[in-house]
């Protein structure tokens, strides 16, 4: 029986490839994902078309996008990372080969479990080559955007506190800390969906986006109450955030520190890890 590992400290890879398709939550086009073993060091992408130009992802390649992630690789796009990154970082994995048809992620069911079950199929095995050293902090970091702020303080232990506050009484203010271990992750974690607002809906596909977004891929709440339940935990919306943190910290890997975000967004992730990043060079 397939077990994750205890903490984040070894090298891991996967034992066999993966191979995954689906619809893009932006472009609403179909994308493939094969995730591949390998002994370089930390998480790299390619594209089906050049499968042998390969590129380490960096803090330096996020564009700030509205509702996800999204890398410029040498004037390639790929949108919607944080999922498929939270899952294998999450899970303990510390090198990984990405390879992608086309130009976003799978969204899936809009959490990480997919991609967990992928990883519980095929298995884990101990790299070869070390992992590369996790930011360990001297003093504490701040970061705000408005009225988001994420804040982290070293620590040994990794624990990570989330909170937001909406004005819809279905949400309203979700608190969720958590002390973070890939098992933990995966249970606690990994099947918490995406979510979005009814009210939002139109306005979003005139600008473009969500095209390939549906009542089987992210929770939508209507005010009072949600469209699509039952919701998989009571504070669903403020563990995917936490996901969506986990993905955004796959640049620089997972800190040895406690962090403290309120009202998380791709844009604030990117910027703490920008700061962790320093801390690192």
């Amino acid at each position: 029986m397939f077990s994750f590992p205890d903490d984040y400290e070894e090298g891991w890879t996967l034992q066999n490839e993966i191979k995954k398709d689906g619809i893009g939550l932006h472009t609403g086009l179909k994308c493939t994902v094969i995730i591949k073993p390998t002994e370089l060091t930390g998480f790299h992408i390619s594209f089906s078309s050049e499968p042998n130009k390969v590129t380490p992802i960096d803090i330096s390649q996020v564009r700030n996008t509205p509702l996800c992630t999204t890398l410029d690789l040498n004037g390639k796009k790929v949108a919607t990372v944080e999922h498929l990154l939270a899952s294998l970082l999450g899970a303990g994995l510390t090198h990984a080969h990405i390879e992608i048809t086309g130009s976003e992620i799978p969204l899936l069911d809009g959490s990480a479990i997919g991609w967990i079950e992928e990883i519980q199929n095929v298995g884990m095995i101990n790299s070869i080559t070390s992992p590369r050293p996790r930011p360990e902090l001297k003093s504490p970091i701040f970061v705000s955007k408005g009225e988001s702020v994420i804040f982290a303080i070293p620590s040994e232990k990794l624990k990570l506190v989330g909170l937001i506050d909406f004005p819809y009484k279905a949400i309203g203010q979700q608190m969720f800390s958590i002390e973070l271990s890939p098992n933990n992750f995966v249970k606690e974690i990994a099947p918490a969906r995406t979510f979005g607002f009814l009210d939002q809906l139109e306005e979003l596909k005139k600008a473009g986006l969500i095209k390939g977004g549906a009542l089987e891929n992210a929770l939508v709440c209507n005010g009072d109450s949600w469209v699509n339940p039952p919701l998989r935990f009571a504070n669903e919306p403020v563990r995917h955030k936490l996901l969506d943190l986990i993905g955004d910290l796959a640049f620089v890997g997972l800190p040895k520190a406690q962090i403290f975000v309120y009202k998380g967004s791709h844009a604030l992730h990117a910027e703490f890890a920008a700061s962790l990043k320093k801390v690192l060079t």
